[in-house]
């Protein structure tokens, strides 16, 4: 039992030590523990049963179309920030079966072969990501009732986050211009910032609260939390990227024919990673199977990509037939009409677009790159103002 019960909106420090006996509380409760682990030299979100399992001693080395791990500090645990996995993938499954049909005596019989979502709490993930889920939430749950998402809601009603405050940003990270990082500021449920001695904890809600009242906690001394605003400080000064967002949805609205999307477009290969690692992408299509010897077909939803040739195809063919179509659309998706649509950014600044690109195409240089030719051909003199 804690030594002290913070309520919601208060500080504790928790020993690193404790942080087993977190795994095991969570475990105690019914949840399975999705944390960071290393697979195949990189960073996932996996199944853990205990904190021993989550990565120490290793840290990240990101930039444009290159991801690499590195050995570092042997005491710490969170000194990497994302790899190309995300809450994404718990929350909206890359495949999901919906239903099917079996012929039984001249009718059909339907099925529902949806799975039971899983009771989930997600350690480790990062205020990118916490962000990345409230704008899905925007998505798939803040709608009317007949457009909800029924699997996704179901996994978010259970969901407990417990969130890792960055102190060391990664070499693509820009989360600090999208306000989402580098600490999370509310929707978690505890967040934790990482210390040498241990972590301070911050409660985010009642099921936060009553997680900690079976932590050993104590309170955090004022060097504790000192060293914590110093840490995160840091972090917002040192970002590996920057983009300015000020007016950026106007900007982007008026550049539809802006020269920059061909240059880029000279470059995309069009091969659909950064919507496959965005954390907010959301794109999906439906695959009818069936089978002709035993009567039975079925549905199942698939994640899908706006890069793809197919993807707006109609009888007329593609809606978008060229890569500087499509590529423009996912940009101005995430930066502009994202905000018409659901009324927030449909970019987090987590980097994994420019990390996971095979030629290394950095949104934020994409950003600075159009404003900065739009500000120019806005500074200059309007023809009637020259003759006047």
């Amino acid at each position: 039992m804690s030594a002290i019960q913070p309520a919601v909106g208060q500080h504790a420090f928790l020993a690193r030590a404790g942080l087993s006996r977190l795994v095991e509380a969570l475990k105690a409760d019914g949840y399975t523990v999705m944390a960071p682990i290393l697979r195949q030299g990189v960073l996932a979100l996996g199944a853990i049963d205990s904190a021993e399992q989550i990565p120490r001693g290793v840290r990240d080395e990101q930039e444009a179309g290159r991801y690499r791990l590195a050995r570092s500090d042997p005491d710490l645990f969170f000194q990497y920030v994302v790899g190309a996995d995300s809450p994404k993938r718990f929350l909206i499954p890359p495949s999901l079966p919906l239903f099917d049909l079996r012929l039984q005596d001249g009718s059909f019989v339907f099925r529902n072969t949806m799975p039971r979502p899983p009771k989930l709490a997600l350690l480790g993930i990062r205020p990118c990501d916490l962000a990345a889920i409230h704008a899905l939430d925007r998505v798939f749950a803040s709608r009317s009732r007949c457009e909800t998402d029924v699997y996704f809601n179901r996994v978010r009603q259970q969901l407990l986050t417990i969130v890792v405050n960055c102190t060391r940003p990664g070499g693509t990270c820009f989360c600090n211009s999208m306000g989402t990082g580098p600490a999370a500021t509310e929707g978690f449920d505890l967040s934790l910032t990482e210390l040498r001695a241990g972590f301070v904890l911050k409660v985010g809600s009642a099921r936060g609260a009553q997680l900690a009242a079976k932590l050993e906690l104590r309170e955090p001394s004022p060097a504790e939390l000192e060293l914590m605003e110093l840490r995160l400080d840091q972090a917002r000064e040192h970002m590996g990227r920057h983009m300015q967002t000020a007016g950026l949805a106007q900007i982007l609205e008026q550049n539809p024919e802006h020269p920059y999307w061909q240059e880029i477009a000279s470059k995309c290969l069009g091969c659909g990673n950064c919507t496959m690692v965005c954390p907010t992408c959301f794109c999906s299509s439906m695959v009818d199977g069936n089978d002709l010897a035993s009567g039975e077909a079925s549905r199942t939803r698939l994640w899908d990509s706006c890069y793809t040739h197919q993807f707006t195809y109609t009888t007329a063919g593609p809606v978008r037939a060229s890569i500087r179509g499509r590529h423009r659309h996912w940009v101005r998706h995430k930066l502009s009409t994202f905000w018409e649509q659901f009324n927030c950014s449909g970019c987090v600044g987590c980097g994994r677009c420019i990390t996971w690109c095979p030629v290394g195409i950095d949104i934020t240089a994409e950003v600075a790159a159009i404003r900065g030719r739009a500000d120019q051909a806005a500074a200059r003199p309007q023809e009637s103002e020259v003759l006047s």
